[in-house]
């Protein structure tokens, strides 16, 4: 039973990995530009970093529920390569939207490539209700 389940256990391990380096990169930032917990307001850097982290935090829970609920009842191992490739996603567009306006690239191809991915997870998770 374990073993049928790996795949999504490592997905799953490995995006609250992803998710405690974005909260460690904003600790980071905080002490940089001296912006004390609970303060949320400071430098644009910051704040950037901060909502960047945020975002990532807000879909969390659906990218888990939706990952496992597809992983179950569909096939985990496309799940979890679009899990995977929901992470790389994500993690591009932390990246993305620390930086400065001016200092981004236009990433519209990996911003394409996230909601593609969750798209096609949310809809793998349908599947097994749809007869």
């Amino acid at each position: 039973m374990a073993g049928d389940l790996a795949l999504l256990a490592a997905v799953s391990l490995l995006s609250v990995l992803q998710q405690s380096r974005f909260a460690q990169l904003v600790g980071k930032s905080r002490m940089k530009h001296k912006v004390m917990p609970p303060a949320v307001t400071g430098a644009p850097e910051f704040e950037r970093t901060f909502r960047a982290q945020q975002n990532c935090a807000e879909f969390y829970p659906m990218f888990q529920t939706v990952l496992w609920i597809a992983g179950w009842f569909c096939n985990q191992e496309l799940a979890a390569l679009l899990g995977l490739l929901y992470m790389f996603a994500r993690h591009k567009y932390f990246h993305g939207y620390a930086q400065a306006a001016s200092e981004r690239d236009k990433d519209v191809v990996g911003d394409h490539i996230k909601r593609l991915a969750y798209v096609q997870v949310d809809g793998l998770s349908c599947l097994p209700f749809v007869h």
